[in-house]
């Protein structure tokens, strides 16, 4: 699989995550976080979490939280919520056999393909953005 420049992990991408997420979430997504065992509710696994939501709704869950997890709009800017959503796709790969590689990969590298910093105005100066 060839992911565009720009969509790969990065080190800002590793320490939002480190900080925000692992915790509860692990290192790989799973769920398996140092503090999962001791919520009421287990973590959900990313790989379940990108069969069933699309972009948005996991950009929105991010952004806006649900159940005991914290909203992390605005403590994050929206281009690192964009990153913590790559870091979902990210760790939901990892480890898949080929038939899940067959049915999602080219939504992945076509998510990947779009410049969403510049689409959505990411990081801008706000005397710069677009109306």
């Amino acid at each position: 699989m060839i992911l565009s420049a720009g969509c790969g992990r990065n080190e800002r991408m590793d320490a939002v995550y480190a900080q925000r997420c692992l915790n509860c979430h692990g290192v790989g997504g799973r769920g398996d976080g140092p503090m999962a065992g001791s919520l009421p509710v287990a973590p959900p696994d990313f790989r379940d979490t990108v069969e069933r939501k699309g972009n948005p709704q996991i950009r929105r869950l991010i952004a806006d939280g649900k159940g005991l997890m914290p909203a992390f709009e605005p403590a994050l800017s929206p281009s690192e919520i964009n990153d913590m959503l790559q870091m979902v796709r990210f760790l939901s790969r990892e480890g898949r056999q080929i038939s899940w590689w067959e049915r999602f990969d080219t939504l992945v590298v076509a998510h990947c393909s779009i410049p969403w910093e510049a689409v959505l105005g990411y990081d801008e100066p706000a005397a710069e953005k677009k109306l």
